[in-house]
């Protein structure tokens, strides 16, 4: 069993908190695009009220423990690792709720060769659990708007996770995803699982546009969240993201397995 003490130095010394890879710059140009209500960071959020640049940077003070002096513009950004411990108890508390109802879940990640690991250990202790993790649209392809325009993509599960594979590739199965902060996904998803009128998730568990585009349309969400990610903060903050872990969302894939470990174990669904 993974104590919060033993988890907390794990985190730090994975730099999934603590000083994080993720440049302060780039979280800075992040604030500023949402500010402006850029889609490709909006991630299917419709906010409710205007996020200026100095609100979400202090909401991410809040949310994460970055700095929130506009002064500081350089280096690597800091994520507080109370704050993503916090965090992980909510979360494990929401999946251990699922687990009681026996609810129907839906996993999906933009972040495939991260952390396609880190929620199948999840997905497969809620269907251990009695929780049907639901796999619509498989294959069914989805236009998603990328910095080269329109691409279209195709819907794949690895382990009952969903994710996107690009154009030509036919590693089905595996976990050679494309990276993605698009909605269109989860949408898609969605408007199978209508079609076909099955079950439809209760509770979504992913990052991005799975978590904020589930959020938007009233499913209850939970996620991980970067520092360059305020969607899915925001989300938290106007009840649309019922959990936003914040961690660095690019490490090893490896350094995942604790956290995983954790969840489990306080959720009460270790095996």
């Amino acid at each position: 069993m993974l104590s919060t003490g033993a988890l907390r130095a794990h985190l730090l010394a994975a730099r999934l908190a603590g000083p994080v890879a993720t440049p302060r710059e780039t979280s800075l140009r992040s604030y500023r695009l949402f500010a402006a209500r850029d889609p490709r960071l909006l991630l299917g959020l419709d906010p409710d009220r205007v996020w200026g640049e100095r609100d979400l940077l202090r909401l991410m003070a809040d949310k994460c423990g970055v700095s929130d002096d506009p002064a500081h513009v350089s280096g690597p950004d800091v994520i507080d690792p109370e704050r993503t411990l916090a965090a992980l108890d909510a979360f494990a508390e929401r999946l251990a709720g699922a687990a009681r109802r026996r609810t129907p879940v839906l996993f999906g990640t933009g972040h495939p060769h991260r952390l396609i690991g880190f929620y199948a250990g999840l997905a497969d202790a809620l269907s251990a659990a009695g929780c049907l993790v639901l796999t619509p649209a498989r294959g069914r392809g989805v236009d998603v708007m990328t910095r080269f325009g329109v691409r279209r993509y195709s819907l794949d599960y690895v382990r009952g996770v969903a994710l996107v594979r690009e154009p030509g590739v036919r590693a089905q199965g595996s976990a050679a995803g494309a990276h993605t902060h698009s909605p269109l996904p989860v949408r898609a998803v969605l408007e199978a699982a209508v079609e076909a009128r099955g079950a439809l998730p209760e509770l979504v568990v992913g990052d991005h546009g799975w978590v904020c585009g589930a959020g938007q349309l009233g499913i209850e969400a939970i996620g991980l969240g970067d520092t360059d990610d305020p969607a899915l903060f925001v989300g938290e903050e106007e009840g649309r993201v019922s959990v936003a872990v914040p961690l660095d969302d690019g490490v090893p894939s490896d350094h995942y397995g604790p956290i995983a470990r954790y969840v489990l174990n306080r959720a009460r669904l270790s095996r």
